[in-house]
Order: structure tokens, then sequence, then C-alpha cells
């Protein structure tokens, strides 16, 4: 653009980017109209803002009055200075107001260096009148003869002064040809103005406080956060903690005086960093500080020391305190909670932000400031515990330094300041425009806001892309490569030293791959090693495809409860399937197929185990047009094809083993859905009914089948299976048993003691077959529910059963057919048992006053003995207060009741006679809802027991690993354990009022 100089004709205001409709008069009046005036003109095009700066201008000419003839020279002959006036003018509101309020200033643009740390201090002790006086213990104490609102008038004229200054010559180079202010000069300039600052604001409130009276006692103020860090912002929260010696009210009221003028002049001044908070004393004694870090400090404490610097006060005293402290922020790496405490802040964090902000929210966002500087101090505390070189304040300075230690490769280092300081700089420049915190892009769309935005930043057109797609672009890219931090921080740096790799002389030894192993969740960080060193030396294509996936996969592992369950068990599953080419390309292909199967692998010890013998499954956890393609099967389908795969086989040894194979996959299919969120409480139920069904079909008929060939002739009677209990409910959970009964009908022509005896030989044999130990989840076949209980025969006729019933039949038997559904073999025989079971589970007038009370005592008795010695009765999730025993007596006692009047009790499931008894308003709407959610939070919570342990357990257990990795299994954040059990705990106690009224009455 500078050939444009040179040209004769003044450019029309259009072209200089100036849209006000009084922008040509304004020119004409400023008598920038003119040939010579070119220069200058095309300097303010390059403003960010033009309009703004040209309104300013004309704000400033009037308030200045005979000043701006001088003004006016400057602009035509000093290149730096209009290039420093017009960047602020068109960039800051805020900044121009100034000018225009406090005439004098503009001559600050006029000097070629930036006031040193010295001379700011001097300047703003200066403006009310502080003086220093010997200390009672060394250091001096500065008293200020300005106090009240004259004060912070005065100060806060002071700080804005040298704050113009700053911006100015940050701003500059985006108009003229300026020296370029670099991210960490900008921060290091505002956290010495920040020292600078508050202690004249000390100084301040030293006299409020004291007035003429000496100060006996210490007090240092203690940086923390950026400006610890000294890479301040220029509108930012100083965070501060203060130490005393002695913290008495005298101390305590003079850092309150501190804070309050310090955030009516310059910044908010916040002290919440220290310990206990804002519930906490402002100041304590250094003794006070170092029990409480050493007692009682939280993790985060600990990260926010990180950034602890003596500011101002008794720098003696905050040495000490620095030197105290410090040696503690080295050992929380070892703290028991460290890598869950951290990453529950880090989620609670980004939670904060509401989810249409979070792509536009440059400091606690994914893939924005916050992500960069938690995975540095993660990495500091990790490592810094034994190389002192890594105990550095300011996040750039911790990247160079844990680069140049070989914890993190150049190239990554590199790439993570760059981005680092972008997302920074666009902040200042957010903060500049009105001198306000804040850390919102504004929205892609508004093209003015983003072309300011970008001018400002000094982005120019790219292509054919203008200056606001340019900056569009960029913040993508930017945020994109800042989300893949962990993989870039912390797993390429560990496979690089685990398969020596000598890429960007990474010297990450295996003590610090095991210190940083441990640092991200694994308990046992050696072994981890060796599972990446197997993976890692696999042969041929397999080992380069792990190093292009481990990174990204070992950082899905990481967010599960348990990464070395999931790291081992990822390992496992790569050996299984070490013959199938399409796995890893699958993994690599399908980003959503690896996250899924990451975060299953992390949970469920079940479902691992499945898909090691199942692995064709996992082809499931990508996504159809549809969705994901792990519940687009239907259950019923599965059903058919699992019967008619197993009928197929010749042998029944064969075909159970078939059916055995479909079972697994169907599983692992459901119990990976369940993980993944995409299937309810109900639907899973629904689903392993309908699947443990079609085994006991498959089953029975292929072994009727064997023994029609064996005898060489038709069989002697029908087989009808009654599913009971859960079965019978379409309500199994993962660790349930089937509870049936076996139902003969012999055929006319035969004799029936034959038919029986052949009946119960079938039934025996089906039992023996799918009771056969094997690794997959048993096939226990329970017919202890039948009449008689154990001592009874296995398989009765129909009409046995119902002149049984008819006769014999107890509270607890007439109970537990309530349940009863045909769910294999012939239909009609099944159905005819249920026409049968109508008759004395809804017997007509109900059934008898004795019947109910004798259900009550058992119920009672249940309660006091059935219960194993030792479990909790609030967390055992079968027999304990307000578990499934609960909540199904309460709807079968109802049904009893009502059922013989009311045809929708006439029901199996135990949500849908809930739903009946909600409708025929027996409960109120509340108490419905109380006992459906106890059923579904129970249900869920011992699925997800079963899931985590691989095997059938009912007790949940307490805080701790196993708690975290259960409530994660049961869809909760994996930090949000607690807050899993509390929830629990506290549905089944509401539900086990209900439970009681009904009871009781």
């Amino acid at each position: 653009m500078r050939p444009l100089a040179t040209r004769t004709t003044v450019p029309a205001p259009g072209r200089l980017g100036l849209i006000d409709d009084t922008a040509g008069s304004d020119l004409a009046t400023l008598g920038w109209n003119t040939p010579e005036s070119i220069p200058l003109l095309w300097s303010l095009s390059r403003a960010p803002d033009p309009d703004l700066a040209l309104r300013t201008l004309m704000r400033l000419r009037a308030s200045v009055g005979e000043d701006w003839a001088e003004i006016d020279v400057l602009i035509r002959t000093r290149p730096c200075f209009r290039g420093r006036l017009f960047a602020v003018l068109g960039s800051s509101e805020a900044l121009g107001d100034h000018l225009v309020a406090e005439p004098v200033t503009w001559r600050l643009l006029d000097c070629d260096d930036l006031p040193a740390t010295d001379e700011m201090s001097r300047e703003l002790l200066d403006a009310v009148g502080a003086v220093a006086e010997p200390g009672a213990h060394g250091d001096p104490v500065h008293r200020a003869s300005r106090t009240g609102p004259p004060a912070v008038v005065a100060l806060r004229l002071a700080y804005r002064n040298i704050l113009l200054q700053l911006a100015a010559r940050d701003l500059a180079p985006a108009v003229e040809d300026e020296p370029v202010l670099w991210f960490p000069q900008v921060g290091q300039f505002l956290a010495d103005l920040a020292d600078c600052a508050l202690t004249a604001a000390l100084s301040v409130a030293v006299t409020e406080v004291l007035g003429d009276k000496p100060f006996e006692g210490r007090l240092a103020v203690i940086a923390m956060g950026k400006g610890g860090a000294r890479e301040l912002n220029y509108v930012s929260d100083v965070d501060v903690i203060f130490v005393a010696e002695p913290a008495d009210a005298t101390s305590a009221r003079i850092a309150g005086e501190m804070m309050r003028i310090g955030s009516l002049a310059f910044f908010e001044v916040d002290a919440a960093l220290r310990p206990e908070g804002k519930a906490g004393a402002l100041t304590r004694t250094l003794a006070s500080h170092v029990a409480y870090y050493q007692r009682w400090a939280k993790t985060w404490e600990f990260q926010a020391l990180l950034k602890a610097r003596p500011m101002t006060g008794d720098m003696a005293l905050g040495r000490d305190y620095l030197a105290a402290v410090s040696p503690m922020v080295w050992e929380a790496s070892e703290r028991e909670d460290f890598v869950h405490e951290v990453q529950a802040m880090r989620r609670r964090v980004e939670s904060t932000v509401p989810a249409g902000l979070r792509e536009r929210e440059l400091k606690l966002g994914s893939g924005s400031l916050r992500d960069v500087e938690f995975a540095v101090q993660l990495l500091q505390l990790v490592h810094g515990r034994v190389d002192e070189s890594l105990r550095v304040l300011s996040t750039v300075e911790a990247l160079t330094a844990l680069t140049a230690g070989g914890y993190v490769g150049r190239d990554d280092g590199a790439n993570l300041t760059a981005s680092y300081e972008f997302l920074r700089l666009l902040e200042h420049r957010l903060q500049l425009q009105k001198l306000k915190r804040t850390h919102l892009l504004p929205e892609f769309d508004d093209l003015e806001s983003m072309r300011w935005l970008a001018r400002a930043a000094h982005i120019r057109p790219d292509g054919d892309l203008d200056a606001a797609a340019t900056l569009r672009e960029e913040i993508r890219r930017q945020a994109h490569r800042v989300r893949r931090l962990h993989e870039k921080l912390f797993y390429r740096p560990l496979l690089e030293a685990v398969a020596r790799f000598d890429k960007d002389e990474l010297r990450l030894s295996d003590d610090a791959a095991v210190r940083r192993l441990s640092a991200l969740g694994y308990a046992k960080p050696e072994h981890a090693l060796s599972h990446l060193r197997a993976l890692l030396t696999s042969k041929g294509r397999r080992g380069q495809i792990q190093e292009l996936l481990l990174p990204t996969l070992l950082e899905w592992i990481s967010r599960t409860p348990d990464p070395d369950a999931g790291l081992l068990n990822y390992r496992r599953l790569c050996d299984e399937v070490s013959e199938h080419d399409w796995f890893l390309r699958l993994l690599r292909d399908e980003g959503v197929v690896a996250e899924r199967l990451m975060k299953v692998l992390g949970a469920s010890a079940y479902i691992a185990d499945l898909l090691m013998r199942s692995p064709d499954v996992i082809r499931l956890y990508a996504d159809s047009a549809n969705g994901p393609r792990l519940i687009e099967v239907d259950p019923d389908d599965v059903a058919r094809g699992l019967v008619a795969s197993a009928i197929r086989a010749q042998d029944p040894k064969r075909a159970i083993a078939v059916a055995r194979s479909h079972r697994r996959a169907e599983l692992a299919r459901i119990a990976s859905a369940d993980v993944l969120g995409m299937l309810d409480v109900a639907q899973v139920c629904r689903a392993l009914s309908s699947v443990w069904a079609s085994v006991l079909n498959a089953a029975l008929r292929v072994v009727i089948d064997a023994s029609v060939a064996e005898r060489g002739e038709p069989a002697p009677a029908r087989i009808a299976v009654i599913g009971m209990g859960r079965l019978g409910g379409g309500e199994l959970g993962y660790g349930s048993d089937a509870d049936v009964l076996f139902v003969c009908d012999p055929l006319p022509d035969a004799d029936e003691a034959v038919a029986v005896r052949w009946a119960n030989t079938i039934a025996d044999r089906v039992r023996k077959l799918l009771g056969t130990p094997s690794a997959d989840p048993p096939l226990e076949v329970d017919t202890g529910l039948r009449p008689e209980g154990r001592n009874g025969p296995v398989v009765r006729t129909l009409a046995a059963y119902a002149a049984y019933y008819r006769q014999w039949a107890q509270a607890w038997e007439i109970q537990a057919l309530l349940r009863a559904r045909e769910c294999a073999g012939d239909d009609q025989l099944g159905i005819a048992f249920l026409h049968m079971a109508d008759e004395i589970r809804y017997p007509a007038g109900g059934v008898s006053p004795d019947a109910v009370r004798e259900i009550r005592r058992i119920k009672a008795r249940v309660d006091a003995e059935r219960l194993p010695r030792g479990a909790d009765p609030a967390m055992h999730t079968k027999l304990g207060r307000g578990g499934l025993a609960d909540i199904e007596w309460t709807v079968q006692l109802m049904q009893l009741r009502y059922a013989h009047r009311l045809q929708t009790f006439h029901n199996t499931s135990t949500l849908q006679t809930l739903d009946a008894i909600g409708s025929a308003e027996l409960l109120s709407e509340t108490d419905v809802s109380l006992l459906k959610e106890a059923w579904l939070t129970a249900t869920k919570a011992r699925n997800a027991l079963v899931l985590v342990r691989g095997k059938a357990i009912d007790q949940l257990p307490g805080p701790g690993q196993q708690l975290r990795a259960v409530a994660f299994a049961a869809g909760w954040p994996e930090d949000q354990a607690n807050e899993f059990l509390e929830n629990y705990l506290r549905v089944t106690r509401r539900a086990k009022s209900v439970v009681l009224k009904v009871f009781g009455g």
C-alpha cells in the first residue's frame, strides 16, 4: 500500500474504509483532503475501525484546543506517533474517551520508550503523595498523603496513562511499520504495572487504616494466577493471597482496604484463592498457611500455587511464604486422587460455559486457553518433582522448559505456544475495545465485528478470503490444534520414549514415563508401559497403525474410571483379533468406533470379555445413515436367527454352542449400547429377556428333535416353558438367572406316565446343556418356583398344575404366578397354562384377606432375614431399602388386591403395572413416580455392578475407585460418583416411604 501515498488524487472516504456519512466533511474540517495528506489518510485506513478513529479524532481536536496544530504536525511528520494514535483510536473506545477527557495525555504517545518499572512505581506513588518509611521488620512501608475518592481518581488516571502507552505500542504495528511487542512482553509489563499499582493502593490503605500511627506488623501480598505468572491481561482479575504477622484485625483491615481501592482504581482484586476461599480469613500467618496446606488443601490449590509470586508489601515475608509452600506443590502429584481432582476441575470449568457460547469462548471452552494452561500445569506438577527446570511461572516459559527437558516434542511445544499466544492476542484485543473483562469472540456471522477484530490483531486477507474470513478460519484451526492438546503433550512423547524413536530428540526416561502414566490415572504405570511396548512393537503394518492410533486412544481411555483395565483390555483384544486386518483399519478410519470402544473397554470387564470372543460386534459401533448401528438391530430378528441357526446344527452340543455364540454377540451389543447411553433401562431389560427366551426356545427344540431321532418315533407330549420372575416380566438384568416352569401335555394316544417321564428327561437335558460351564456369562435355568419348590417334580402336566394350584397353592405361589408368561416351546400349551393361571392369580372377588396378610408376613420376614450378612440395607440393590424387591412386592400386593376388577393389572411388567396403578388412582401420581424412579435406579445400578465386576453382585460399593466405575457404567460422569450414590440413596429412601404406606395398611 506504500505506493498509494505518491498519488496526487485524494482517495474517496469509501476507498479508505470510511463509511460514516460525515467522513468527507470531517476530513475537510481537519484539512486532510489535500494531496499532501494522502500518506496519513492511508494510515487512517489501516486503523481497525477507521470510522471510530476519525470520530474520536474530531472529539480530540475539540478537546485539545490550540494543541491540535502541534498534533496535526506530528501526525504528518512522525509515522510512529501517527500509527500509535490511529491504532489506539481505531481499536479502543475506552482509551479514545480517556484521550478526549484528559487532553494532555496525547503527549504520552510521542515518547519512544515504555516507562521502566521504577518509573511506573514512582508515578503511581506520587499520584497519592506516598513516601517510604522504615518498616518494623526491614522492608519499607509506603504511606500515602492523599486518601479517599481523590486518591482513587488520581490512581485511576495514572494507571490509565501508563496503560495507554503500552496499548499504543502494542497496537501500532497494525497501522505503521513499528516494532512488534510480543505476548510475553505485554504480559510482563502488565504484571509489573499491577505490582506498582497495588503498591500504591497499599500505601493508601495503610494511611486510611492507621492514620499517623506506625505499622507494627508485617503484610505480604502474594500474586497468584496470571499476575503471579507475569502474563497478565489488559483487563483481568488480579488474584492475591495475604500473609500477615500477626494476622490480626489491623492487617485484615489494611488488606481489605487495599483490595477495595485497587478494585475501584485499576482492576478487580480477588482473594478467593486463599485457604478456605471466600469463607476463610483474609489474612493468615505463615504458620497458619503452612498448616492448612499440609492438612486440608485440595489438589487445585497446589495447582494454583504454581503461579505464586511475592508482589508487594513485606517482600521478605513473601519470600518466606514461597519457600515454605513450594515444596508441597511438587508433592501434589503423589496424592491419591490427583488426576481425578484435576480432571474434575477442568470439566467443572468447561461445564460453566453455556453450550451456545462454547465455540466463541476463548478462555473456558473446548480448545481454549484453559485447555493449554491445565495441561501445562499438570505436566509441571508431574515432572517438576524431580526436574527443577520446570519450576517456572508462566505458561510460555513452562512450555519452553518442557520442550527443553524432552517432555514435549519441539514441534508440539512450538505449535502450542503459537496457539496460546494467538488466543491471548485475541483476548487482549477484545478487552482493549471497551477496557472490559471479556473472553467472548463476536458472533462469527457478525462481519463488522469480525473485521474489526481481524484488523486489530493485524490479520490481513489471505487469497480469496477477506480479513474476517481469514480470522474465522484461523480461530477454527487453532482451536482444533488445542483440542488435540493431551495427545500432543502427554501421549506422543510417551510413545516415542517407549518405542525409542529418535524424534525431536525426546529424552523421556522410563521413570518419567511412569510418572506421567501415573498422573494420567494409571494405578499400575509399569504395566501400562509394558502394554504400550507390546502394542507398538507389533509386526509390520499393525505397529505403524498403532503408533498412529495410540495417542488418541490413550486419551479416550484416560477419561474412563479404570485406564489400567482399559489399556489391558485393548491389548488383549488386539491379540485376539491379530489375524483380522479390518480391526485396526476400522479404528483408524472410523473415529467414533475407536472412541466408543475405548469407553467400553475402560468401563466394563463384562463387555470386554464378550468382545474378545465376539469381535465382529465392534463393527456395529459405527454409525449408519439412521444413527448408531448398535440400536438398529431388531431383537425379534435376533431371536429368529438364533433359533434357526441352532436348529440347523445336527448335534445338540454343537447347536447349543451356536446358540451361545449368538447370545454372546447379542449380550455384547446390548451391553455396549447400554454403556454408551443408547438404550434406556427398560429397553435393556426387554432385549436381555428376549435373547434368554430365544436360547431356551432353541435349546428345547434341538433337544426334542434329538430325542425324537433317537427314539425313532414322535414325541409323546407337547412341552412349553413358562417364564417366571424377571424373565416373565421381560425385566431380566445382566446377572439374572432364568426362573421357569416346565409344563407338558401328553398327546391323546400317549401314556401319561411315559409322556411325563419323557418331558422330565427333556427338561433335565436342556438345563444340563445350558448349564455347562463356559467362558460366557452363565445360562442357569432355575425351576425353584415350581409347585412344592425344589421337592416337587420339574415337569408337570397342565392338569396337574391346575389341580395343585386350586387345592394347595400357598400365597407366595399365587404371587409368583403374577409374572408367569409363555416364553418357549409350544405356544398353544403356554397360553393354556396362562389361562389356567389367570383363575389362580386373578380370582373373581380377589384373593382372600388371609392371602394378603400372608404376603405381608412373608415380606416382613424377607426384610428381616434375607439380607446377606454384613450387607448395608441402604445400598443393597435387590433386598435393600427401597430396592427392587421392595418395589416389586408392592406392585404385586396391589395386583393381588385389585386385579380381579382392573383388567390393566393383568400384566407381568413392573413398570407397566405401576402405570396402571397410577391410572386407577390407587396411589398418587407422586407415589407412583417415586416407585418407578426407584425401580429404574436400582435396576440400572444392579446392571452397572455386573458390567463393571463381570459377575452378579447386588451391593453397591462405598466411595472410591469401584464406585466411580459403577457410576460411570450407569451413565454418570466419572467425577460424579458421590452424586450417583447420593441420588441412589435419596431415591430409594423416598420410595421406601411409599412401600411402608402400602404394606402398613
